[in-house]
């Protein structure tokens, strides 16, 4: 291979460079420290397990185990994947390895792999971080996630015009079932749910039994107030639907009494991971940009596959993608070569002091050190600090 070629990376994988990677592992640190401060216990999870256990709901991991990198284990034989979601593994821990009585909370961060893109992202390897609560199946529990979610983004990032999207997958799943409805057409209103596709919405139902119930739901999906104004009375008394259109009004409320200034929408088709969530959804965006920062939803019964089902709820976001375009300039100051104790002493207290220092070797220059910025000089008896002038 030519040695042009050799140091290629693959499509979807970078380098993150001095310049970034130091604004995003000092957001990572004080991420991690703002889940620690609100109770959330971090975790480490294997880069790379056994297929069966980053597969743990079937159906509601058909798309995950598309985007799972896949290899033989040459010590057992048996097929391992490399993650692409951290939440199955967190389930485990969870179920499993640390099964806690009552509310466990947990966070994390840590690159996951995929085989193709997601979500118009060019990168295959998000550096995922996240949070979950595991174990209360209360509207409270949903509330308090969605408020670290925003207080991270805030407190964090320093995030403020967000706006909130809300939905709730139970009020199609309870229409499903209480229309009967087969899952040939279960899957077509899919489609048209998510493509907004409202002529052809009005067209297919037509045929189908509650029909104008379940154009009504995609009509005025993002107006509470309409869909009860317009949806059958008989489905407003199912007992299913009607916890879920309870479930999400008191959510709104709960949120606006913390965030009052924060813009909330809501899209009950909003339909992404359908067959994952089992309730509550909630996504994070900003003006100008088309994908969420921050996403996530309830989940419940996902520690099933590993002995343990249990409620859960929680969130993630790519890291990488939240710190795009931000670079820190490296300051790096340099102290001369040598052993004089008065010098020794200079370096120690500038590192002490939260400064970088290199000390020169041999018969260094300040060149050798590409990214100094101040150096250590003898002056009035002294070891001080300067600022290196740009030629």
């Amino acid at each position: 291979m030519p040695i042009s070629e050799t140091w290629l990376l693959p499509d979807g994988v970078a380098d993150v460079l001095p310049e970034q990677a130091q604004v995003i592992e000092s957001l990572r640190r004080q991420s991690l420290d703002f889940f620690a401060s609100r109770g959330y216990q971090l975790v480490y999870t294997p880069f790379i397990e056994y297929t069966e256990s980053l597969s743990s709901l079937s159906e509601a991991n058909q798309d995950l185990d598309l985007v799972s990198f896949k290899v033989i284990d040459q010590m057992s034989g048996r097929l391992l994947g490399i993650r692409a979601d951290m939440t199955p593994q967190v389930a485990r821990i969870d179920a499993h390895v640390y099964p806690v009585e009552g509310v466990a909370r947990y966070c994390y961060s840590g690159t996951v792999l995929h085989t193709q893109p997601q979500n118009s992202s060019p990168s295959r390897t998000p550096l995922q971080l996240g949070a979950e609560l595991y174990g209360h199946a209360s509207i409270a529990a949903d509330v308090e996630m969605i408020d670290v979610m925003l207080g991270l983004l805030h407190a964090t990032f320093a995030i403020d015009q967000t706006h909130l999207d809300l939905g709730h997958v139970g009020l199609f799943k309870s229409l499903v079932r209480y229309a009967q409805l087969d899952k040939n057409n279960e899957r077509v209103l899919h489609d048209l749910y998510q493509r907004k596709a409202l002529p052809e919405l009005e067209e297919l139902t037509q045929s189908l039994p509650h029909g104008n119930d379940f154009y009504i739901l995609g009509r005025y999906s993002g107006d509470l107030v309409a869909l009860e104004t317009h949806l059958s009375q008989d489905l407003l008394n199912d007992p299913d639907f009607n916890a879920a259109l309870n479930s999400l009004k008191t959510t709104v409320s709960e949120i606006r009494l913390r965030w009052p200034h924060l813009s909330i929408g809501l899209d009950v088709v909003e339909l992404r991971s359908y067959h994952y969530h089992t309730g509550l959804m909630y996504a994070v965006y900003v003006p100008n940009r088309a994908q969420p920062l921050a996403q996530g939803g309830r989940y419940d019964g996902i520690g099933e596959h590993f002995g343990r089902a249990r409620p859960a709820t929680g969130f993630s976001c790519d890291l990488y993608a939240l710190c795009a375009g931000q670079f820190k300039t490296l300051e790096t100051v340099v102290a001369p070569a040598g052993t004089d104790v008065e010098l020794l002493d200079a370096i120690q207290q500038a590192r002490q002091d939260g400064l970088s220092v290199v000390q020169l070797l041999g018969n260094d220059t300040l060149n050798s050190v590409p990214s100094a910025t101040h150096q250590l000089v003898y002056q009035g008896g002294q070891w001080v600090i300067q600022k290196i002038e740009s030629v």
